[in-house]
């Protein structure tokens, strides 16, 4: 058996056509997202400069603020207020890693919902586990449009969901039990794993441990999603799943990179588009 490769980016090129031409046809104005940054990881400032040259080519404004490694709690708390209360931006992000000794918490707490184009603010998060209308992040959504994609059914099966992070664990078993799932998110004191992961059907790991998921933790003809991305010492790409083990064992599997990360960014303007026209029906712009 040779897993079945789940690729992101077809999807993610469907996707940002759709965005195009949502903005093509949207009345009012043009959507603005407004990202804001403190760091100096090169990693987060290459998403960040993929996220500007994306939104451009599909027409949307995105205004990088860039603070700098050293801004404090009071410059980022300053930042994000003005720019929740500018009826001309539509989606705020707050790009992580950042400094030490801010209050992530807090700080995600001052994105507006309707701007939180990131589902990172608890309210958002409160109003995806209820079922009522948020955005939820962008990473967890990405994992359930990729199995739409290629066809693989969620509903009635089991998914073991690997991690709990509040960006991708805990909101993805949500919108996993909405397609009428039955999940099981597992952690660092989940252990045996493979207790947990090998009668699923389906098994998503976003840890952030590299290669840890492999052929012993999944049953024959599962299928295997990785949400992970680690730089190894030779540059290269790996993922949260031993992609070399799995791919005789699983079904299907989506690769690093090139599966669930490049789906990502296009639903992120998918989501500032949609922003922007609830601000529109909502009468915020003129």
């Amino acid at each position: 058996m040779t897993a079945q490769l789940l690729g992101g980016k077809e999807l993610a090129q469907k996707i940002k056509a759709q965005v195009a031409a949502d903005v093509r046809n949207l009345d009012g104005g043009r959507p603005t997202l407004a990202v804001v940054v403190a760091t100096d990881d090169d990693a987060a400032h290459w998403y960040v400069r993929s996220i500007a040259s994306a939104a451009g080519k599909a027409g949307i404004n995105c205004r990088i603020v860039d603070l700098g490694a050293g801004a404090s709690q009071a410059n980022l708390e300053a930042e994000l207020v003005s720019l929740a209360e500018d009826a001309g931006v539509h989606g705020l992000i707050l790009q992580t890693p950042l400094p030490p000794g801010v209050s992530t918490a807090q700080l995600v707490g001052l994105i507006p919902p309707e701007k939180d184009v990131d589902g990172a603010n608890p309210v958002s998060l409160g109003r995806l586990a209820v079922g009522e209308p948020s955005f939820a992040p962008a990473t967890a959504r990405s994992v359930v449009e990729l199995l739409d994609h290629h066809g693989i059914p969620v509903s009635g099966r089991y998914v073991a969901v690997v991690g709990r992070s509040a960006v991708v664990g805990k909101p993805l078993a949500h919108l996993l039990l909405q397609r009428d799932a039955t999940v099981t998110v597992c952690h660092s004191r989940s252990v045996p794993l493979a207790r947990f992961t090998q009668p699923a059907d389906i098994v998503v790991v976003a840890a952030g441990r590299v290669r840890l998921l492999n052929s012993e933790h999944v049953a024959p003809g599962a299928v295997v999603v990785d949400v992970g991305t680690h730089v190894l010492p030779d540059g290269s790409l790996a993922g949260d799943a031993d992609e070399a083990s799995l791919s005789e064992v699983a079904s299907a599997l989506s690769p690093v990179p090139g599966g669930v990360g490049s789906v990502t960014t296009a639903l992120l303007l998918l989501h500032t588009v949609e922003a922007c026209r609830q601000h529109v029906a909502a009468g915020v712009l003129a």
